[in-house]
């Protein structure tokens, strides 16, 4: 916002004069690039140097990659890349004006396996979808006002501009550490304790201010590719109704964003302004983007593991175990993390990919600095092989804790349970730990081990209904008649007419 105050010459020196040291400070420590925005084409003060964002975003997707895993699913995945070019071709940084440096940034745009209704961008020009996200829109030109408000991030530079902003926050000692926002619903309490600037940017939610912007420049970006950038406004109106179905609960892509009312607004608003400058914008491309993400997996994938009546199955890996009464899980491709409602009890479960045995998977934990060892020993689970140990360790705040490691050798894959507690409530939790470990054993249940994920059918209806009409009469576990009423961008009792498109749930 800008100040409309008068000031005085030594009154203006006056106020920037911190600014103006903070600057000299951090430039002399190296914590500071003066670099042009490609967006508005000013020099200003970043975190980063462009090379070191395009560096830290390679580093950061090699994470997310691990972290979340890629969709399986090649002709999807190119098809979100030609048209992410198309719009990034529309792009500050693509035209003959900006310096080399941003004109030949390559970009890696990928399409993620997670239901979650998301989007991001991380510097240097790495860009993200879910396919959450895409199971929620109807047509190509809602999808590029999207991926160009990612871009847009990335032009901007929003990313090294908040970094800078933190850092100097730190120096004055204000604010501490960065808010954590969710992402992919793993919340980050304290993120400057991940340690690293990967961690922090992962994490790091842009102002409402950048997140205006890029709304600007999405519309921007997608109107001069020729699509009907009002399109998004459809989009953010199925993002309030699913605030809505979740209790008022903002889904992650606007965790930090503006109010999608206001936001559904501005597209038609930003959108007539492209009109009138001569962009006719007719794209939509319903049917083809409908064509695209027929057969797409909806919802959870329970191939990469599933909790049902109070066990935790894997049926890819053919293993499962028990999850304690009143006991929450949080399933990631790389861990499965347990915790009880105190979240004093926990239990992390994981590939211990470096080992080769039992013992090695546990001996690998027990003989980091700072942990020592009570008990250790071969412990099989059933004809499971197994190795077990007994330890404790302190935190950095001083409260000890008391570890349960368990190493298991299981179908040529050797797992690892981390199972702890505060020492002085470890006995209350051991019976637990126990139970989960010893509960470990070897998946052979046909009907599970066959599950296979809900998946999109894209239909034309042959008739004049209401929406809900269209429903089959038993819906797949997890959905709700509302959840494909706001996936269709419809009201449940809104009459559908011959020839619509939907998106049902395959047989």
């Amino acid at each position: 916002m800008k100040s409309h105050l008068r000031l005085t010459v030594n009154q203006t020196w006056r106020s920037l004069f911190p600014a103006v040291m903070l600057v000299f400070l951090l430039w002399q420590t190296g914590c500071v690039a003066l670099e042009q925005n490609p967006v508005s084409g000013t020099t200003r003060a970043f975190a980063y140097t462009w090379e070191q964002e395009i560096q830290i975003g390679r580093d950061v997707d090699q994470e997310i990659v691990a972290e979340f895993g890629i969709y399986d699913n090649p002709e999807l995945e190119a098809y979100i890349v030609e048209l992410s070019e198309l719009i990034l071709a529309q792009s500050h940084l693509r035209r003959p004006d900006a310096p080399a440096q941003f004109r030949n940034t390559e970009f890696t745009f990928r399409l993620l396996d997670s239901d979650v209704v998301n989007a991001f961008a991380l510097p240097g020009g790495f860009v993200y979808f879910t396919r959450g996200l895409l199971s929620h829109m109807n047509n190509e030109a809602q999808l590029a006002v999207v991926i160009g408000h990612e871009i847009g991030h990335v032009a901007a530079r929003h990313a090294s501009q908040r970094m800078l902003q933190q850092q100097i926050g730190q120096m004055v000692l204000v604010g501490g550490a960065i808010a954590g926002q969710e992402l992919f619903g793993v919340s980050a309490e304290n993120i400057m304790n991940l340690g690293g600037t990967a961690a922090q940017l992962l994490f790091l939610s842009h102002s409402r201010d950048h997140e205006r912007e890029s709304d600007r420049l999405g519309v921007e970006y997608a109107a001069k590719a020729g699509f009907d950038a009002s399109e998004g406004s459809a989009f953010f109106r199925s993002l309030q109704r699913l605030s809505a179905q979740h209790g008022g609960g903002i889904p992650t892509f606007m965790s930090s964003h503006p109010d999608p009312g206001q936001r559904e607004q501005s597209m038609h608003t930003l959108s007539q302004q492209w009109r009138d400058q001569g962009f006719e914008q007719t794209r939509r491309n319903e049917r083809r983007f409908m064509e695209m993400i027929d057969g797409m997996s909806i919802g959870e994938n329970p191939r990469n593991g599933f909790v049902r009546d109070g066990t935790f199955y894997h049926p890819d890996l053919a293993f499962q175990y028990p999850v304690p009464s009143g006991w929450n899980v949080q399933n990631m491709p790389n861990q499965v993390v347990m915790f009880d409602g105190d979240q004093q009890g926990i239990s992390i479960f994981t590939i211990a990919s470096d080992a080769s045995n039992a013992r090695q998977a546990v001996d690998q934990f027990t003989g980091q600095d700072g942990i020592t060892v009570e008990s250790s020993g071969t412990q099989n689970v059933g004809s499971i092989r197994g190795y077990r140990a007994i330890a404790t360790a302190a935190t950095q705040d001083g409260t000890e804790l008391k570890i349960m490691i368990q190493g298991l050798e299981h179908n040529g894959n050797v797992y690892r349970f981390l199972n702890y507690s505060p020492a002085a409530r470890y006995e209350s939790y051991e019976s637990a730990f126990a139970q989960i470990v010893n509960g470990f054993r070897t998946l052979t249940d046909q009907s599970i081990l066959s599950i296979q994920p809900t998946r999109l059918q894209i239909v034309t209806a042959d008739r004049v209904g209401p929406f809900s009409s269209f429903l089959p009469g038993q819906l797949p576990p997890g959905f709700t008649a509302e959840s494909f009423a706001i996936m269709n961008q419809v009201e449940l009792d809104e009459t559908i007419t011959r020839g619509q498109r939907l998106k049902l749930p395959r047989p």
